[in-house]
């Protein structure tokens, strides 16, 4: 199945693959990227669900560590700590900020090399960009001030004219889905290759 005829899966389940339904819509109307320099993603990144549907090999993933939270002071989430062993912040407790963590250990147990840092704007030199978001890419946000080095990412859900919706980690201290405003979208990225 070609992205098109997933695209078109997605639509008719009602979980839209391409974002929006309105044509040429983006979310994020921000995000700095050449329109020569995106592609869409390639096809093999994607598996087949038992109803037919397409998925990104990472999102069940993804999805299954819902619920994973940081712990109170004074005691540290194993799980946390499995996700900060994936980048350099290996063997650091869920005290400090693990969103870029838990992208990096989500693709590692679908065998896609991420990014391998914790810092979550290292995601915008990796893999390639895209022009709109699809489920399961990889967007990442700005925090605070745009021109600063701190930012979120989290996989793309969906979006609206003023939120974009997106399953993470550290979302409110845990895994789960979280809405973010458009505005603060820098880009949406998809592996290379695996």
């Amino acid at each position: 199945m070609d992205i098109t005829a997933a695209d078109r899966t997605r639509r008719k389940s009602g979980r839209a693959l391409s974002g929006p339904g309105t044509a040429g819509r983006q979310c994020g109307s921000n995000w700095r990227q050449s329109r020569t320099q995106t592609r869409n993603p390639p096809s093999r990144m994607i598996m087949h669900t038992q109803n037919g549907a397409a998925e990104p090999a990472w999102m069940p993933v993804a999805i299954a560590e819902r619920g994973v939270r940081r712990f109170p002071i004074g005691e540290t989430n194993p799980r946390i700590v499995e996700y900060n062993n994936e980048t350099n912040l290996a063997g650091y407790d869920d005290k400090i900020a693990w969103c870029s963590s838990f992208i990096n250990w989500c693709l590692a147990s679908a065998g896609v090399r991420g990014t391998r840092l914790a810092l979550a704007r290292s995601w915008l030199d990796w893999g390639i960009a895209l022009e709109r978001p699809i489920y399961g890419c990889i967007v990442v946000l700005t925090r605070d001030d745009p021109t600063s080095w701190r930012g979120h990412v989290g996989f793309y859900l969906r979006c609206d004219d003023e939120f974009i919706y997106l399953f993470g980690g550290n979302q409110l201290e845990e895994v789960r889905e979280l809405a973010y405003p458009v505005a603060t979208v820098l880009g949406y990225r998809w592996p290379q290759s695996f």
